[in-house]
């Protein structure tokens, strides 16, 4: 009985410490100073395209309208973060607290998980387009795109309901040190003194699980795609499906790479070193590459992103 209240004390009356990305670097200023450089870019570059995608009439399209929620998502996914990271580098406190850290944690898988259902909507997107584009305005009407939209983030919400409390209610005896630079739920398993064993199969079985509806969607549209782009006697009608297509593979191969990485990989292939690597790829750099991808190769958003710039020289 004692020793069950002393574990329960330990667990809520202690705050966790984020070891975070510079605390085995030898290059801690210029680390410090590249992440710092990498989110101003990222807000900077999503909250451009979010503001030319909703003030450009001519972008008001549902692949210009999911590619908004994308930037939005990836603005908030580093926000998550980053900030709690750089400024604990600058104040020297690594602290977090155990509500603080739920509500990372909460944010975090939310918004991985939209994003997952969110790249398989454009997917299908891209699918009507190029094979339905008769039907396209019909089937991808507005009430449709928000309707896909909300379903994204409501699915993402799901999967930070369930793993949040879960992981948060497990009683963390052991080292209060997170090897990690944010409240990662791996992480943060290997710091209780619980049997986690049955949560983390179950918890594995439901992240292969959500890889793979929406990688069957993406893969399915596509084999669709290619087959229709293959009939198709136009080399221009052929080029203009590949441009429209290859921003959107791109990312994807991007952010489902670092996450079949994470989330698909038994135990036994994940060290605390190549988690926080992989971690910081599709964390961190993922959302600073999705905003240069869609605007540097699409001409509509460059036009727009000109017109903006004369207007505001003129």
């Amino acid at each position: 009985m004692k020793q069950t209240m002393w574990l329960e004390n330990q667990t809520l009356g202690t705050d966790f410490i984020l070891l975070g990305l510079f605390s085995q670097s030898k290059y801690r200023t210029f680390l410090y100073s590249l992440i710092f450089i990498i989110f101003i870019v990222a807000l900077t570059g999503n909250a451009t395209l979010v503001l030319l995608i909703y003030s450009n009439l001519h972008l008001h399209t549902p692949m210009y309208f999911f590619i908004s929620q994308l930037s939005l998502m990836d603005m908030m996914y580093i926000s998550v973060t980053v900030p709690k990271m750089l400024l604990d580098q600058v104040i020297g406190i690594h602290n977090i607290s155990v509500p603080s850290c739920g509500t990372q944690m909460f944010l975090y898988v939310t918004l991985v998980g939209a994003e997952f259902f969110l790249l398989a909507a454009m997917s299908y997107d891209r699918y009507v387009a190029i094979c339905h584009p008769l039907r396209y305005s019909i089937l991808m009407n507005p009430r449709v795109c928000i309707l896909l939209g909300l379903v994204c983030w409501f699915l993402g919400s799901i999967d930070g309901f369930l793993i949040t409390p879960i992981t948060m209610n497990f009683l963390f005896c052991k080292s209060r040190e997170i090897e990690h630079f944010f409240c990662d739920v791996l992480a943060l398993l290997k710091l209780s003194c619980s049997d986690t064993s049955l949560y983390e199969t179950v918890m594995y079985l439901c992240c292969i699980l959500m890889l793979l509806i929406p990688v069957t969607v993406i893969t399915s549209s596509y084999s669709l795609i290619l087959l229709t782009v293959y009939r198709m006697n136009s080399a221009t009608g052929c080029r203009k499906a590949f441009v429209t297509c290859s921003s959107h593979i791109t990312v994807v191969i991007l952010f489902y790479g670092a996450a079949i990485y994470t989330y698909m990989l038994p135990a036994s292939y994940h060290t605390a070193e190549n988690d926080m690597i992989v971690s910081v790829f599709y964390t961190i750099l993922t959302p600073v590459l999705n905003p240069l991808i869609y605007s540097l190769r699409n001409k509509d958003v460059t036009a727009a992103l000109k017109k903006v710039l004369w207007s505001e020289l003129v």
